[in-house]
């Protein structure tokens, strides 16, 4: 699969837990894949973080003017530093979304990482036909990783 991007993970909400090697996994599987999909998510360390909705809207206002609650955040990096960006995620969108049982809140949060790796990727989902291209690519990310059994379990307490 070629060589594995570092990965920096951090789990900021209280009672997550995430299979970090799995999570690890599937995102390398995803780089595996890169031309699949615009090219992938950009070389260098990829810092995934999953936060509650308020620290997540605080970011979302300071950054994007909008303080309102959000699923995820995607912050580009600088190749010149060697990161690719960090992926902001809240769990508490997830559970909102989808509940607590364990194979959906599972899923939607794999699917919040595909989404911001996806925006890496140079993906937009700001216009109704953009949009769309990125459900299907989100889709078939999904698809891909459900295939070669790569999907990372998240729990939360």
């Amino acid at each position: 699969m070629g060589s594995t991007r570092a990965l920096e993970i951090a789990v900021r909400r209280r009672g997550l837990s995430v299979d970090r090697r799995a999570l690890a996994t599937a995102v390398a599987v995803l780089d595996h894949h890169a031309e699949d999909f615009l090219g992938g998510c950009p070389p260098g360390e990829l810092s995934l973080v999953f936060m509650a909705d308020a620290e997540l809207a605080e970011l979302h206002g300071r950054f994007l003017a909008d303080p309102t609650p959000t699923d995820v955040i995607t912050f580009e990096g600088e190749s010149s530093s060697g990161t690719a960006g960090e992926i902001c995620v809240s769990v508490d969108a997830a559970v909102r979304q989808v509940g607590r049982a364990q194979a959906r809140f599972s899923a939607e949060m794999l699917l919040y990482v595909v989404h911001g790796w996806l925006h890496l990727a140079g993906y937009d989902d700001l216009r109704p036909a953009a949009k769309r291209v990125m459900r299907r690519a989100e889709a078939r990310a999904i698809k891909i990783l459900a295939a070669g059994g790569k999907m990372p379990r998240f729990k939360l307490a």
